[in-house]
């Protein structure tokens, strides 16, 4: 099993027409019983396990491709390929399935592929059978061949016995020489004819073929017949950019001429496909899967050689890092990396795994760092690239790099600042690279791909580390461009807006975008650190000043976050909410979009129609204490009275579930008086901090009951009746009071505890008049703005 001749990789062609690589291992060509034939084995070189095992057929048509590749397909849509590691080996087995099946082992193919319709067809038809007649190579039979070579296309037979007439007689060669002639004498119209007769060739598809079109012999004349396509009015001039545009760069000497020559090859086959050829119709979409297949296993050469070659790498990544390098020099190298990842696309997983792995142990990351930071453009948008190829392979590798240097660097070099900082700093207007970047920010602090397996610590150590370290950088566009907030207080009565500053500037207000969008998807994600984080900061506060913003995209961000925040139900955050008042830029934006019906009014009321439905009721009571007078007159939708209808249902309940425990009457101040005293003994912040979080509690029930009770008493005494919901731990209530007075002492119109109460407050439509609206709006003015208008 230690014979490298034998030693394959076995493949076989997906859904999408790429190859997936089932394994290494090492072929036999053995008897087997139960298949009744002599078959293909392939065990692995790992375990011994069978990784192939396939009868060679009489009827199979096998293809030998590129010295070192067999191609054949076993049932419909099932395409199998082993690739060998020495073209000795792939001789010998090539050998063997030509005995077996009685062919010439000269050729690259063994059979004509016929499905059973065409088959029926090639009976019926038995002159079909012999070998297409080619026209000798003339210019004069020029149109004679394109016509020829057009109408086969359409029969697979035909194209078959047209690959073999091709092959057998060298005529691929006569053609490009008679190009060559006909380009001399300018003779156009058998010029048309030869990128007809070319294009025809590649469209067969046949390995063999391509080996003699894109020898280096070769190659630079088919391109020069493709140039002459009969629909331009000018021919193209490929060759003259692929000899003179298109410059061979070799960042670090490349002493291997077989791999220079397979780039060379790859490169202008690549063009061929992608520029030269047109966009394949559906009828053409499977001609050139052979060239794709061609593409994809020089490729996987091409990284096999250099990553082989540990000199050439280390002296790459060498020269990378330093600071001796002239700019153009680093320039090339970091587009030598860009592209060498791009190529190792064309890898298996497991061969990738080690790809990336000899990567990150020549120094990548600590590379990337360094031209990340640079100010050349072309660099960093290279750089960027690249790092896309790591993150994508493994975003644990790049934590656990990053979680590293703080111990060794400032909090500026870091590589995540350096990765937010060239999001910042975007210089295109559409901000094409930032949106890339955010992408690769999400994936690196995604919780999902944290993997409790490998890591359990890597979540909360990679957590703890970015808000340490990298939040406060993400955050700092949003945090300056909001920075007036706290003077939205100092506010005069009379002014329209809650803060007049606000991004203008598009670019700006896209950015700060892409930063609420990371921000939006932390609340969902993140749980306590972001909670920290937005608490310590009053983040929320800041990000809803953004909804005066004249970009409406802007405005639903900021309302995105909000809802979010809100769609996780926690009370700490609804405590929060509720103690800064921070509805009333959510209720302005309403009030100013007016009776237009676009995205913001319907986001904007699904916010509210979601605090309904599930029924928040420290939001509800809040919403409804504050802000109903100014909602009441929306009535195109039924959410604002739902939520009135949810308070007062509530309320209701409360104070059926006190009545069930009321002795009678004469008790009633009794019970008040030792509510109040309960009150005051837990007057603690971690009692208080429990009752505030309690959603339309006990206390508060049978407080407004006795509430109630005590108005009546009083013969319809006109009571104020915000001022009903005092905090159960108000500093304007004696313990020690008499039964008898104790409601007496307490002073009801108390506005500071409404600024500051964290419980909802409790209106009642039947104590409202001019005269009490105008009081409390003197004692409001901070929702005067616009809700009192």
């Amino acid at each position: 099993m230690s014979d490298t001749r034998r030693r394959v990789k076995v493949y076989t062609l997906n859904e999408d027409r790429q190859w997936d690589d089932r394994g290494t291992g090492h072929v036999s060509s053995t008897f087997v019983e139960r298949l009744r034939g002599i078959s293909l084995l392939v065990r692995a070189e790992s375990d011994g396990s069978l990784l192939l095992e396939s009868k060679i057929s009489p009827n199979t048509a096998y293809q030998k491709q590129q010295d070192t590749l067999i191609v054949w397909s076993e049932a419909d849509n099932y395409d199998l390929a082993l690739s060998f590691q020495e073209k000795a080996g792939c001789d010998e087995i090539w050998e063997r399935i030509c005995q077996v099946q009685g062919r010439d082992p000269a050729l690259d193919i063994t059979q004509d592929p016929i499905d059973e319709s065409e088959e029926e067809r090639f009976e019926e038809i038995p002159e079909t059978s012999h070998l297409v007649e080619l026209p000798p190579c003339e210019q004069s039979r020029l149109e004679e061949i394109a016509d020829l070579v057009t109408s086969v296309l359409s029969s697979p037979i035909r194209r078959e016995k047209l690959a073999l007439a091709l092959m057998t007689e060298g005529y691929i060669k006569k053609l490009l020489g008679l190009f060559r002639v006909c380009e001399e004498v300018d003779n156009r119209e058998g010029l048309h004819h030869l990128y007809e007769i070319v294009r025809g060739v590649l469209f067969l598809n046949k390995a063999a073929l391509f080996e003699v079109m894109f020898s280096d012999d070769c190659i630079m004349d088919v391109v020069g017949c493709l140039e002459y396509d009969p629909a331009l009015v000018q021919p193209k001039r490929h060759r003259e950019f692929l000899t003179k545009t298109a410059k061979f760069k070799e960042v670090i000497p490349i002493t291997d001429s077989e791999l220079r020559q397979k780039i060379h090859q790859t490169y202008r086959v690549q063009y061929i496909q992608d520029i030269i050829l047109p966009t394949p119709s559906v009828f053409e979409e499977n001609f050139l899967s052979t060239l794709t297949s061609f593409i994809f296993f020089n490729k996987v050469e091409i990284v096999s050689m250099l990553q082989e070659d540990e000199k050439f790498l280390t002296e790459v990544f060498a020269q990378l890092t330093d600071e001796a390098t002239e700019d153009s020099k680093r320039r090339e190298l970091v587009n030598f990396v860009k592209e060498f990842c791009a190529f190792s696309q064309t890898l298996q997983p497991q061969n990738r795994d080690a790809f990336f792995k000899t990567l990150a142990n020549l120094g990548i990351l600590p590379a990337l760092e360094i031209v990340m930071g640079m100010d050349d453009l072309q660099v960093r948008a290279a750089a960027t690239d690249i790092f896309s190829y790591l993150v994508e392979f493994s975003p644990s590798m790049v934590r656990e790099f990053v979680m590293q240097e703080p111990q060794q660097t400032d909090d500026d070099v870091l590589l995540i600042n350096v990765v937010i900082k060239q999001m910042i700093c975007d210089s295109d207007p559409e901000l094409g690279g930032a949106v890339q970047l955010m992408g690769l920010l999400r994936t690196l602090i995604d919780p999902e791909n944290m993997l409790a397996s490998t890591n359990k610590t890597e979540k909360t150590e990679f957590l703890s580390f970015f808000y340490k370290y990298c939040m406060h950088v993400l955050t700092a566009p949003l945090l300056a461009n909001t920075a007036h907030d706290k003077n939205s207080k100092d506010l005069q009565e009379g002014s329209t807006k809650v803060n007049p500053v606000c991004p203008d500037n598009f670019q700006t207000a896209q950015l700060l975008a892409l930063i609420l969008e990371l921000l939006t998807f932390c609340v969902e994600h993140h749980t306590y650190h972001i909670k920290t984080y937005i608490m310590n900061k009053d983040l929320l506060r800041r990000v809803l000043v953004l909804m005066n913003s004249k970009h409406t995209f802007l405005a639903l961000c900021a309302l995105r976050f909000m809802r979010r925040i809100i769609g996780l139900k926690d009370e700490y955050y609804n405590r929060y909410i509720i103690k800064g008042n921070l509805f009333e830029p959510v209720i302005n934006a309403l009030l100013d979009n007016g009776t237009r019906y676009n995205l913001l009014n319907s986001a904007i009321i699904e916010l509210f129609e979601f605090i309904k439905v599930e029924d928040i009721k420290s939001l509800i009571a809040h919403i409804v204490d504050n802000f109903y007078k100014a909602l009441e007159s929306i009535e195109y939708v039924q959410t604002f009275k739902g939520l009135k209808g949810r308070y007062e249902q509530e309320k209701d309940r409360q104070s059926q579930r006190l009545n069930r425990y009321r002795r009678d009457a004469r008790s009633l101040d009794e019970d008040e008086e030792l509510w109040f005293n309960d009150d005051d003994d837990d007057d603690d912040g971690e009692a208080v901090e429990k009752r505030m979080g309690d959603d339309f509690s006990d206390s508060y029930g049978k407080y407004m009951e006795a509430k109630k009770g005590a108005a009546n008493g009083a013969n319809g005494a006109n009571n104020n009746g915000k001022a009903a919901a005092i905090p159960p731990a108000s500093p304007a209530v004696t313990p020690n009071n008499s039964s008898a007075s104790s409601v007496k002492t307490v002073p009801l119109p108390a506005t500071p505890v409404v600024k500051t109460a964290l419980v909802g407050l409790v209106d009642y439509p039947d104590d409202e008049d001019e005269d009490e609206d105008e009081e409390e709006e003197d004692q409001s003015p901070r929702k005067r703005p616009r809700l009192s208008s």
